[in-house]
């Protein structure tokens, strides 16, 4: 009975730990950097805890590194270190205080900190910290900022370090901008001063554990099931396909759903910046870009990989996202033997997505009549597939469009399946693509009415 105190007395204790603590903290070296104070956690906390993970850090450098180390056994000496360095420190903390900034440090050493509960929140799709003490995340498609934040710039410079070294990647003021992926499959973007002015930012874009599926898509309206099923026949067809739409519209995730669609045997090759294409195919084989090192050496670019691809005997090559030169190379691939490959591009509309090819080409550095490119264009990509992010957050397709061919200097294109407006199905728009007498030859011919115009 004696160790009891009242609420009262409780509050007085904590408060009195506080302010001696705040009294320690001013006589430190550094003591006079800002500091942000997390919901639930003084900034006291959280400079102890900030202090506790950089010991750990110059105590245990090398072991936190060790392959040899398993979970277990690095679990257990993280463990004794940190109650010999709390024991040490003497910190003017209650029980509870202590626990809790225990925790905390084991998600550092372990984890990404105050990312963690984030990163393993299913309903989050995107994580977004506009520095240290601005996170905010996308939950069914709408913005809203947590209250969940980071000590200092440092602490969330160190979080950033810790996810591109994942995967032998750097950044740092030499090289301030940086792409990379968790072992979620997470893709990871991150920019450092001074390119970020009041960063560091870092923006995570995460992808379901359970991949969505083409009968998904058609469950959540993205698109009818007429649409999938001539979409599935025009890849088994190994007809070339573009898919179009602006950023976080859905591309990577219909371009996933599409190559389900690539029957098994064929050997695929998959390009890109950072790796998100999850193919369920046997043969697959993945390549990723290469940022250059602080001597500027070292750089494997997009085009590169598509180069290199053409000497893979691929059967097919799927390039995550065009973004410059190799939208060249990838429309000889596909005019040169690589039929059914697939791409996507940034656009605003299935005409824009033809224009910004047109574009990239130049950027490969030869000087090409813009008819010949157009021919390029017109000869090498048969379908378009456009979506749009509405602003309820949902994904839909609006355009299933055929590329034609050429009439004088102008692509010709027809759509198949269009929405007339927001909220609208997808529709058959009467038009009969000329891409089906070959599917027909394949025996893969759209059943009877596939294309029968809806009006309405």
């Amino acid at each position: 009975m004696g160790s009891c105190c009242t609420r009262a007395e409780a509050q007085v204790d904590v408060g009195l730990s506080d302010r001696l603590a705040d009294q320690a903290l001013r006589l430190e070296p550094g003591a006079g950097r800002r500091t942000i104070a997390t919901p639930g956690v003084s900034p006291v906390t959280a400079r102890y805890r900030q202090r506790i993970h950089q010991r750990l850090l110059d105590e245990l450098g090398p072991t936190l590194g060790d392959p040899r180390m398993t979970g277990e056994s690095l679990h257990q000496v993280v463990g004794e270190t940190l109650t010999r360095v709390l024991d040490e420190e003497r910190l003017p903390l209650s029980v509870g205080e202590q626990e809790r900034l225990r925790g905390a440090v084991y998600d550092d050493v372990f984890g990404f900190g105050p990312l963690d509960p984030l990163l393993a929140d299913e309903a989050v799709t995107e994580v977004m910290c506009n520095g240290p003490d601005a996170v905010w995340v996308e939950r069914q498609g709408r913005l809203e900022r947590t209250p969940t934040t980071f000590v200092d710039a440092d602490h969330l410079r160190r979080v950033i370090e810790k996810m591109v070294g994942a995967v032998g990647r750097r950044v740092d003021e030499m090289t301030p901008v940086c792409d990379a992926r968790l072992a979620s499959g997470a893709r990871v973007h991150a920019v450092l001063a001074p390119v970020a002015v009041d960063g560091p930012f870092l923006t995570i874009r995460k992808f379901a554990r359970d991949h969505l599926t083409a009968a998904d898509l058609v469950r959540s309206r993205s698109l009818d099931e007429h649409a999938m099923r001539f979409l599935s026949r025009v890849v088994k067809g190994r007809c070339n396909v573009l898919i179009s739409g602006g950023a976080g519209s859905g591309k990577t995730t219909l371009l996933n759903v599409l190559s389900s669609f690539i029957p098994k045997g064929e050997r695929i090759v998959t390009i890109e910046d950072s790796k998100e294409l999850q193919l369920r195919q046997d043969h697959v084989l993945s390549l990723e870009s290469r940022q250059p090192n602080v001597e500027g050496q070292g750089l494997i670019s997009i085009r590169d990989l598509v180069r290199t691809s053409l000497r893979m005997r691929p059967d097919r090559i799927v390039v995550g996202e065009v973004r410059a030169g190799e939208a060249l190379d990838m429309l000889q691939a596909m005019n040169t033997g690589h039929d059914g490959s697939l791409t996507t591009v940034h656009a605003n509309s299935p005409r824009d997505a033809l224009t910004r090819i047109e574009t990239l080409v130049f950027m490969a550095g030869y000087e090409l009549p813009l008819r010949a490119i157009r021919q390029q264009i017109a000869s090498s990509l048969e379908i378009l597939v456009h979506l749009q992010r509405q602003s309820d957050g949902s994904r839909w397709v609006t355009h299933i469009t055929e590329v034609q061919g050429m009439e004088g200097d102008v692509v010709v294109t027809a759509d198949i399946f269009r929405r007339p407006r927001a909220g609208a199905q997808l529709v058959p728009t009467g038009i009969r693509p000329h891409l089906e007498a070959r599917l027909e030859e394949l025996g893969l011919a759209s059943p009877s009415g596939t294309f029968r115009e809806v009006r309405g």
